[in-house]
């Protein structure tokens, strides 16, 4: 039984000051595993303190020493791996392959930084002017529970990269993947407070970052609504603001499709995670010529698909993250039934034979218009609906007929077919016959998915202000 009460703070693990204590729970068994004493304000703010001081020095530092602290995290993440992935189930309930996946990512990260900064060049010139990017400032970085590793490691990455001090939220859902993280950044050895975590809800720590004068740029990873908040209680200090927002992405099937192989990709696209993904690919647009063909896919394949203990290799969908979200996914499920849609596979309440845990049955509906709420919203779990399209031209109209933009899928024998509809699609990136995205190219939404872009070198210029230099070739006495 954990018990974890602590802020990392000024180079150092210190008790929080906050009294609100929270219970952690195995989504798995719905056992207690621990707890976690939340952060609040005061704790944030000394956090951000000790990231203001540690700033000017740091935005000092070098290429090569900015390099050199990279690789020390890099190697430090790598060696909690296991630690990693380990946490990542217990807590989360992600599936095995899905949990050692992002464990290794989260160290690759610091690697994929390393490449990026060693070709980035600082300074350059524009016509007759010198133009040098410089760090932006101290920097929040705020992360979601469904990705806790892997979102604070990406975003620590890029803000270190470009040297700003960072503050960084973890979700309260996260305590112990994010104690492991902690660790591993304390391990690296880095200056005190350049990196600085707290654990607290939104409402106060959260919050205490949208409105805190020293903090200069916030990168945010969550809903749509939470998003458009951080950005209003950030206007009035002019916060540069990245944010990764909700999805409720497309994937077009093509009739010239290879339906063996795209089905299941799609599918894996939309159960990703166990459905709690924001680039999920929950609305499938397939040909009415072949729904009948593609009923049957599903069909078979899902009832293939084992739900259950995320431990076990064989599973492919693990459980939920807790309760509200188990509730969440039975009332869109019951949303779509009232608003008309039919049951393909999948129902309300438990997969057979699971009497405990947070788990749901892989639902797919099909007779959805794309005026209900489960087309509309973004359900986060893995409820999909499979929507017929007459041609070419209303698949994208589908596609595009959304609130949201932040990822698309495209299946078809035609590559060239398939690039073209790709560059129709009002979405910030499209995988063509693929479900795993190149992670050192752009990342964010179109339209309310999002405002800005992680990864690579947009990823570092989010980071980063541009000052130009103009200078005159002499003074006149």
């Amino acid at each position: 039984m954990r018990h974890l009460s602590q802020a990392y703070i000024d180079g150092a693990f210190v008790p929080v000051q906050g009294s609100e204590v929270v219970d952690i729970i195995n989504p798995a068994t719905e056992g207690l595993i621990g707890t976690v004493t939340l952060g609040n304000r005061d704790d944030v703010r000394r956090a951000i303190d000790a990231a203001e001081r540690a700033q000017p020095a740091f935005a000092r530092t070098t290429k090569q020493e900015r390099i050199d602290m990279l690789r020390h995290l890099q190697a430090a993440v790598l060696a909690r791996t296991d630690e990693i992935r380990e946490a990542t189930i217990e807590e989360y309930g992600g599936p095995l392959s899905r949990s050692q996946w992002v464990s290794e990512y989260a160290s690759q990260c610091f690697a994929n930084a390393v490449k990026t900064l060693e070709a980035y060049d600082f300074t350059r010139q524009v016509g007759e002017a010198t133009v040098v990017m410089e760090p932006v400032g101290v920097a929040a970085l705020m992360t979601p529970w469904n990705s806790t590793a892997g979102s604070i490691c990406s975003k620590l990455a890029s803000a270190i990269a470009a040297g700003c001090a960072c503050v960084v939220k973890p979700s309260e859902l996260s305590p112990i993947q994010t104690q492991v993280i902690a660790q591993a950044i304390h391990d690296a050895g880095l200056p005190p407070g350049v990196v600085n975590i707290v654990i607290g809800r939104g409402a106060d720590v959260g919050n205490e970052i949208s409105i805190h004068p020293a903090i200069a740029k916030i990168s945010f990873t969550g809903s749509t609504p939470t998003g458009k908040a951080i950005l209003r209680a950030g206007a009035e200090t002019m916060k540069r603001v990245s944010l990764a927002l909700t999805g409720k992405s497309a994937t077009i099937v093509l009739e010239d499709a290879d339906l063996a192989k795209a089905i299941p990709l799609a599918l894996s696209a939309g159960f990703l995670n166990n459905g709690q993904a924001c680039i999920a690919g929950t609305r499938i647009l397939v040909p009415r010529a072949r729904l009948a063909e593609v009923v049957e896919l599903v069909k078979t394949t899902v009832g293939g698909l084992k739900v259950g203990d995320p431990r076990d290799p064989a599973t492919v969908i693990g459980p939920l993250v807790n309760q509200a979200q188990y509730d969440r996914i039975q009332h869109f499920i019951r949303a779509g039934l009232k608003e008309g849609a039919t049951l393909v596979v999948g129902s309300e309440g438990r997969p057979e034979k699971l009497v405990r845990g947070y788990f749901v049955k892989p639902t797919v509906f099909i007779n959805v218009r794309n005026d209900m709420q489960i087309a509309r919203e973004e359900i986060f779990g893995p409820v999909l609906c499979l929507m017929a399209y007459e041609d070419e031209e209303e698949a994208v109209r589908i596609a595009n007929d959304s609130a949201y933009g932040l990822q698309a899928y495209v299946f078809s024998s035609d590559l060239k077919r398939a690039q073209r509809v790709a560059a129709r699609l009002e979405a910030g990136g499209v995988l063509i016959n693929a479900i795993r995205p190149a992670l050192t190219a752009p990342f964010g939404g179109f339209k309310q998915s999002g405002l800005g872009r992680e990864y690579g070198v947009f990823g570092l210029e989010a980071f980063l202000e541009a000052k130009t230099i103009v200078s005159a070739s002499a003074v006149a006495a």
